[in-house]
């Protein structure tokens, strides 16, 4: 939303401002808004993982790895048990009704946000940061 109003803003400074060095301050200031903005809403999301991964309780701790573990299991039925089933079927000459299948652009979007964190996770142990 910042965003969207720099622009018709910094138009603006023409009318109001007739001093050029101070209108490009002005207008840089504001063009770099934006991105203070998002640079303290991803530390804010930072200190909130922080807190979530420094506590023992499995409802606020346990979300990632439960997540993790459903998108790996995901991937193991869609690429090596699912084949393996209608391989088998097949064989046995069995006739059955198809079997279930799921949106994997969203699960792998799910998946590869999950092991972006996971590198930084691991990056955090090696560096020692934690246990």
């Amino acid at each position: 939303m910042i965003q969207a109003l720099i622009g018709p803003v910094t138009g603006l400074l023409d009318k109001f401002i007739e001093d050029k060095d101070q209108k490009n301050r002005i207008a840089f200031e504001l063009s770099t808004m934006a991105e203070r903005h998002a640079q303290e809403l991803a530390k804010g999301q930072l200190e909130v993982n922080k807190v979530e991964a420094a506590s023992r309780s499995a409802f606020v701790a346990g979300w990632r790895p439960f997540v993790g573990w459903t998108c790996g299991v995901a991937l193991a039925y869609h690429f090596v048990i699912q084949p393996l089933i209608l391989f088998g079927v097949t064989v046995a000459g069995v006739e059955m009704s198809p079997l279930p299948a799921f949106d994997m652009d969203t699960l792998l979007t799910v998946l590869l946000g999950m092991l972006g964190l996971g590198g930084l996770r691991t990056l955090e142990k090696t560096k020692g940061v934690s246990k």
